[in-house]
């Protein structure tokens, strides 16, 4: 009795199609047939196939890697005449991207077999569909309480037009955050437009930001719009605000409040209908304090405030990422490296990750570019005292985790308020304090303990 069909696609001539339909569809398979990679891209938008077949003579060599590492879950076996091989770089890096090849004419029954192999391992990787509450379609991986307490608040945050001040360490992925905030707004049709205000030179960043005219000054050869008109009716996303100089920011306050701007060397108001999200890595409470950033420009940007949480504090998030890099990053060397050694993952999770997300996107691609093997390991991704170390813990050193470890449960547990933590921990508040100063936890947080109730700590 034949299987129920499961579907396959074919890259392969008219003739190879016919002789390969008439023998495997009384096996259960269906197949359909794409001439080109475009018919290939509209056949998948279409139909899920975990497995195809490729005809390496009809397809070109050019096209080869592209094709196969187009879709992760897509199982290629590739098809080919004794006469077409060759022990090119090209065909090497191919060959590690496909689940098997056959020569022609093909064996039928082996053929069979290998597709069957293959169709279960696609199905097996076929991406599984998003949390409702994650924004992975977005770009931002992760399922650990902390990411998806922060997910919802991008989500909220969407759903009005006010300004949105976002925190977090450096790499944590701030400019993703407000990215994924305008894609789910209703400007999400419009332009977002991003500005690095500490990588603009002093001297150019009203022209930046503003726009000139012809004229304007020396050098000034043409009109030139500004990052804020070209943002008109979508989002404006200002990238470590507090580098911005304070004469600068009395700017900025003016063209939030009244919404209007005029180009250098022009008179002529130009009404803006712009969104403004802005982000820092560091605590502009202090920067205010310290006299470094404008009070009132601060509570005009701090409407809606989102704290990104940093890596070391997003449990079990490390292998999710590091898989979506890999599967992101490999095919630049044809697929050969196909995932981590127990050693790796257990260096990573064990890492602080100081440069977070940032870090562990370097670590990753310089590992699928070095890596010998199939498998990552520590060495390629540059972490071999990290794995060397891994296991021996001393009972000093488990004492300290087993502390550190209860007072960020506590913490997450009473919602980040500090005196509500120190009871269920059975210290005083001032303990506490000391406690997180000691292990280093209050870092670029610093300062937001302050408060006699509520503290700031990372998601």
């Amino acid at each position: 009795m034949a299987l129920v069909d499961r579907d396959v696609v074919t890259l392969v001539d008219d003739a190879l199609h016919s002789k390969l339909h008439g023998y495997l569809r009384g096996r259960g398979w269906k197949l359909h047939r794409a001439a080109n990679a475009d018919e290939l891209a509209a056949l998948s938008k279409q139909q899920d196939f975990h497995a195809g077949l490729l005809q390496l003579q009809h397809t070109g060599k050019d096209k080869l890697l592209d094709l196969v590492g187009r879709q992760q879950s897509l199982q290629w076996i590739a098809l080919m005449d004794h006469s077409f091989w060759s022990p090119s770089p090209q065909h090497r890096n191919f060959l590690a991207g496909v689940y098997d090849f056959h020569t022609l004419p093909v064996d039928q029954d082996r053929l069979a077999i290998s597709l069957g192999h293959a169709w279960g391992k696609g199905q097996l990787l076929k991406p599984s569909p998003s949390r409702p509450d994650t924004l992975e379609q977005h770009g931002i991986v992760g399922s650990s309480p902390a990411m998806l307490a922060f997910c919802q608040a991008l989500r909220k945050a969407s759903k009005v037009d006010a300004p949105v001040l976002i925190g977090g360490e450096s790499g944590t992925g701030k400019e993703l955050a407000a990215h994924a905030i305008h894609d789910l707004s209703a400007r999400s049709k419009n332009a977002f437009v991003a500005v690095n205000c500490g990588a603009l030179p002093t001297h150019l960043i009203q022209s930046e930001l503003f726009g000139h005219e012809k004229g304007a000054f020396t050098g000034a050869h043409q009109r030139k719009i500004g990052r804020m008109e070209a943002a008109q009716g979508g989002t404006l996303f200002l990238d470590e605000i507090a580098d911005l100089p304070l004469d600068l920011q009395a700017n900025l306050l003016r063209v939030l409040q009244d919404k209007v701007i005029e180009r250098l060397g022009s008179t002529q108001p130009i009404q803006l209908d712009i969104r403004v999200t802005a982000a820092s890595h560091i605590n502009l409470q202090e920067a205010v304090a310290k006299g470094r950033f404008r009070e009132d420009l601060y509570y005009r940007l701090n409407v809606i405030n989102l704290q990104a949480p940093p890596l070391r504090d997003r449990q079990g998030d490390v292998e999710l990422l590091a898989q979506a890099l890999l599967d992101k990053f490999s095919w630049e060397t044809g697929g050969k490296v196909k995932g981590f050694s127990r050693q790796a993952l257990r260096a990573m999770n064990q890492y602080a990750w100081p440069g977070n997300v940032r870090e562990l996107i370097n670590r990753i691609r310089q590992g699928v570019v070095m890596a010998e093997h199939p498998y990552l390991t520590p060495e390629d991704l540059g972490m071999e005292r990290r794995a060397s170390s891994t296991g021996r813990l001393t009972l000093d050193g488990a004492r300290v985790k087993a502390e550190i470890d209860s007072i960020r449960t506590a913490l997450r547990r009473c919602q980040h308020n500090v005196s509500e933590a120190a009871k269920e921990l059975g210290v005083s508040r001032a303990t506490l304090y000391r406690l997180l100063e000691r292990h280093a936890l209050l870092g670029p947080y610093k300062g937001r303990y302050s408060a006699p109730t509520r503290a700031k700590l990372p998601l």
